[in-house]
C-alpha cells in the first residue's frame, strides 16, 4: 500500500506539542488587525489546544 501524502492544508494550520497535543491558532487574528486593541491582539498570537470533537477530523 502506498504512503499516504500530507494534507497541506492540515500542515500549516496545526502543530503537535511534545506531549502529543494538538494545537492550532485562533481565527481572525489578522483580519482588521490595526483597529483591534493591543490586549486583543495579544491573545490572538496564542496558541490552543484542538477540542476533542475536531480530533476525529
Amino acid at each position: 500500500m502506498p504512503k499516504l501524502k500530507t494534507h497541506k492544508g492540515a500542515k500549516s494550520r496545526f502543530h503537535i506539542t511534545g506531549s502529543g497535543k494538538i494545537m492550532r491558532v485562533k481565527g481572525g487574528k489578522s483580519h482588521f488587525r490595526r483597529r483591534k486593541s493591543k490586549q486583543v491582539r495579544r491573545l490572538f498570537d496564542d496558541t490552543i489546544p484542538l477540542s476533542p470533537a475536531d480530533r476525529v477530523r
